[in-house]
């Protein structure tokens, strides 16, 4: 396999690195976890991703601002309804039952009844409506923002996604958008209701009796400051729980994505040791906000009752000297319920706000990210495809990964178009790089990449993509059945271009003799498949998509010798009048090339046909052929 120096990512240390003396296992893995994953998550999270939730939240909820103004209305009216009900009750008793002992007359009481009645019908209805009509907003909402992370997901570049490990993209479509789901379904619905309650239910308290009223407004300072400080703490440690459960995610897609390997090498105790400690993490952190919650709920029922105690002790004494009556009394005390009852509403609402939040600000964080490849401003069209199409140029080409360590030092390099090249070399001579420079996975440092002497910066990305298209070792298979796999890259090709393509290359035959042909489901990353079967179908997407230029990267490797025939036959035909850059060790690939470049430290050191470079007699690629013929006798 040839590949060239790439963005470090850092690896756990082994246990002899860092176990403390007298430390556990445990403690140790949860030091090099912590150094390994939660940087790579914190770097990109913590630091990138700070504020923005606001931002994001106040962009998503923009288009529905007219709905939530009637929403809003909703809740109002709702609210209300329910805060009426204690009102009429009081109501009932001081106004309705004094003319049934004197007079027998039900009137009045009946009156109140219907009112209240009517109250309950009106909070009913319009509690139905706001369920209704907020959660398609919420639901519109989360569509929305999924697409939106997605989309922006697809526009970063390969950059990107060689540090943002997949488990964390994953977390943030499906944790992070879950809490953000939980708290759109319930969270501002108890919010508003709770703090409409606390406002509404204090005015009539005063309105009732002011110096009751007053009593009970003494309370407010203890409320307001057991809630600062439970939002504070929530605050805090829900940003913590959703990097641990990040973590998590991160682990298990990493394990079992790879999950030959981790059985391959005996390691399912050693990532379950990980897990342990992970998922402990994640269990202390989550007992946290617990804890937060237990300390919080009673303490506000704690304030509540001692002022209902107050209240009934001092209203008492009042409605025996005929201060205030038993129906003030009697509303009063219903109020007060519904007083405190909010503050739990409201826990629970700084509840799914806080992990909300910070999932949003997460989201926001990836959202704010630029690609390192921009799209022009301006792109420059490129001409139709025919003669002369595919002429690739390096123009003193620098680039490097890390700063200071140039993996192509200033390479000058010219591809005719239709012309077969053959890049060899060591590992990190900067083969694969120059490949990932033709298809603009990354930019140049210094200097020009051009596609038919138009900068590779200068086009749109459709048109580079259509024009170049490169096939790696990885050969990356989808859901799907093979001849969508084929298709990949043109989804309206016909069932007969599909078959053409695999006819070309040789495929045909192979991919018939599966239990269903071209309609066999790939399953999992083409797990259904042979390594040999998924690189001709890769082939086969790739020579369907018909580019410009086309790029293969150790694209033969896992072929055995009978398809690698199959495929050397196709190739020659394949590659005509078309731009091809291959990197090869097997030399039986390289030898259809027209031309050999031999790379060592980002330089071209040996250029010519395989015959001349062999025929030479010296230098790194007549070595490597004659080792290769020693290795056949």
């Amino acid at each position: 396999m040839s590949t060239d120096t790439s963005p470090a990512t850092s690896q756990p240390a082994t246990e002899a690195e860092t176990a403390e003396p007298g430390g556990t296992r445990a403690d140790a893995w949860r030091g090099v976890f912590a150094d390994d994953v939660s940087d790579r998550i914190d770097t990109g999270d913590r630091i990138r991703f700070t504020g923005g939730s606001g931002q994001l939240l106040r962009e998503l909820l923009r288009p529905y601002r007219a709905a939530i103004w009637v929403l809003l209305a909703v809740v109002v009216l709702e609210n209300a309804a329910r805060l009426a009900i204690p009102y009429l009750v009081k109501v009932g008793i001081d106004s309705g039952i004094p003319p049934i002992r004197e007079r027998d007359d039900l009137g009045p009481l009946l009156t109140v009844v219907g009112a209240v009645l009517l109250a309950t019908v009106v909070q009913a209805v319009t509690r139905q409506l706001f369920l209704l009509r907020s959660g398609r907003i919420g639901q519109e909402l989360l569509y929305q923002l999924r697409r939106r992370v997605f989309r922006h997901l697809q526009r970063l570049s390969p950059a990107f996604h060689d540090e943002y490990t997949s488990g964390r993209v994953i977390a943030r479509q499906t944790s992070d958008i879950d809490a953000i789901d939980e708290m759109l379904d319930s969270g501002f619905d108890g919010l508003i209701s709770a703090a409409l309650t606390l406002v509404g239910t204090a005015v009539i308290l005063l309105f009732l009796d002011l110096r009751l009223g007053l009593v009970v407004l003494l309370c407010g300072p203890f409320l307001f400051a057991i809630t600062r400080w439970f939002r504070r703490a929530s605050a805090r440690n829900y940003r913590v729980a959703r990097e641990k459960v990040a973590l998590l995610i991160v682990h298990y897609v990493e394990s079992l994505g790879g999950i030959r390997a981790v059985q391959a090498f005996r390691r399912e105790p050693r990532d379950l040791e990980i897990l342990d400690v992970l998922n402990d993490d994640n269990r202390k952190a989550n007992l946290a906000a617990f804890r937060l919650v237990a300390w919080f709920m009673p303490g506000v029922r704690l304030i509540g009752n001692v002022t209902i105690a107050v209240v009934l002790v001092y209203g008492g004494y009042r409605a025996a000297q005929g201060e205030v009556t038993v129906g003030v009394l009697a509303a009063f005390l219903l109020y007060l319920r519904r007083f405190f009852e909010p503050m739990m509403e409201i826990s629970q609402f700084l509840n799914t706000f806080q992990s909300a939040s910070a999932a949003l600000e997460k989201l926001a964080g990836v959202l704010r990210e630029e690609p390192s490849v921009p799209e022009p401003v301006e792109p420059k069209p490129l001409g139709a495809t025919g003669d002369g199409a595919g002429e690739l140029r390096f123009d003193g080409v620098r680039f490097s990964y890390v700063e200071g360590r140039d993996v192509l030092p200033g390479l000058d390099l010219t591809v005719p178009a239709g012309q077969t090249i053959a890049l060899v070399g060591t590992t990190g001579a900067g083969k694969t790089t120059l490949a990932k420079l033709a298809t603009r996975f990354y930019d140049p440092v210094e200097g020009r990449v051009l596609l038919d002497g138009v900068d590779l910066r200068d086009l749109a990305s459709d048109d580079l993509r259509s024009r170049v298209v490169m096939v790696t070792q990885e050969n990356y298979l989808f859901s799907g059945s093979v001849a969508d796999n084929i298709r990949f890259g043109r989804p309206e090709a016909t069932q007969d271009d599909v078959e053409a393509a695999a006819r070309a290359l040789g495929a045909h035959e192979l991919i018939m003799a599966l239990p269903e042909g071209y309609d066999t489901q790939v399953a999992n990353r083409g797990g259904r498949l042979s390594a040999g079967q998924r690189q001709l179908v890769a082939f086969a997407r790739a020579f369907l998509a018909d580019p410009a230029v086309l790029i293969l990267d150790e694209a033969t490797s896992s072929l055995d010798i009978p398809s690698e025939r199959l495929v050397q036959q196709a190739l020659r035909t394949v590659l005509a009048d078309r731009t091809a850059v291959i990197i090869a060790h097997r030399l039986s690939t390289v030898a259809i090339a027209d031309r050999v470049l031999v790379m060592a430290h980002g330089d071209v050191v040996e250029d010519g046909s395989p015959a001349d470079l062999v025929g030479s007699g010296q230098g790194h690629f007549s070595d490597l052929h004659r080792a290769w013929l020693d290795s056949l006798a």
